[in-house]
């Protein structure tokens, strides 16, 4: 059975958001045929697990001495038997058929990963929508990357939202071993590397909360900052200059 595997990397302050993420994923429509699991791994060996998640069969629980998300995320991808691999923050919210959408767009076997928009959920309940989002479609080869470099490293779409196909994410290496950003960093890795797609459909509430990573101070220091971008961007320009067969859109270094 075809199965697109769903990866939580899990610190203490947001398993309370789990439940809320287990429910969201519990209720999406698969495609016939289709299956998910959810591979949650917590970021540490301090048991912060025990008895958060419910005994379900399509759930693999795991941990890892404390390496940050990155290294959460690749460790729990040992795990994954899906040929899709799909990011999923504990402390955000699948949105109905967000899987089954991101499983349509693998149809097209030039397809190597897809990001779709998103939705800002605030405290209050409220939702923010994006007004960076690129129209449905094909996203080419470096797109993502050219405008991600001429707009102070920021990102068009949301990052926390990509799915990708399984032999991808493994020759690219998994999530790069950074402290924040892994995501940004495998999506801009992906679309320097091959072709993708941007799902117009909100997939994804991100919650913001006072507990998230980027909420962090550490998040924003100057100093970090600059060396996560840094590598980002150097990885990702070695990536550009490699021939795989697909077109680099105009513009770029």
């Amino acid at each position: 059975m075809p199965t697109i595997s769903v990866i939580t990397p899990v610190h203490a302050p947001s398993v309370q958001h789990l439940k809320d993420a287990y429910a969201s994923l519990v209720s999406q429509e698969m495609p016939s045929g289709w299956t998910w699991e959810w591979i949650v791994q917590e970021d540490g060996q301090n048991g912060i697990l025990k008895g958060a998640l419910p005994n379900d069969p399509h759930i693999s629980v795991g941990q890892n001495r404390n390496g940050g998300p990155g290294v959460t995320r690749s460790l729990a991808l040992s795990r994954a038997s899906g040929e899709l691999i799909k990011s999923f923050d504990a402390d955000d919210i699948l949105t109905p058929g967000a899987l089954k959408r991101d499983i349509a767009a693998f149809a097209d076997p030039a397809i190597s990963w897809t990001v779709s928009s998103a939705l800002d959920l605030l405290p209050d309940g409220s939702t923010v929508s994006y007004d960076t989002d690129p129209p449905e479609g094909v996203i080419r080869r470096g797109e993502l990357v050219k405008y991600w470099l001429e707009n102070d490293f920021r990102s068009p779409v949301m990052s926390a939202t990509i799915c990708i196909r399984r032999e991808v994410l493994y020759a690219l290496g998994g999530w790069m071993a950074l402290p924040a950003s892994e995501d940004t960093a495998l999506m801009l890795c992906a679309n320097a590397t091959v072709n993708g797609y941007f799902i117009s459909t909100p997939g994804l509430h991100y919650r913001k909360w006072p507990g998230q990573v980027t909420q962090d101070a550490a998040h924003s220091e100057q100093v970090e900052r600059e060396a996560r971008t840094q590598l980002i961007r150097d990885r990702v320009l070695a990536l550009l200059k490699m021939d795989t067969g697909v077109p680099v859109v105009d513009g770029l270094p």
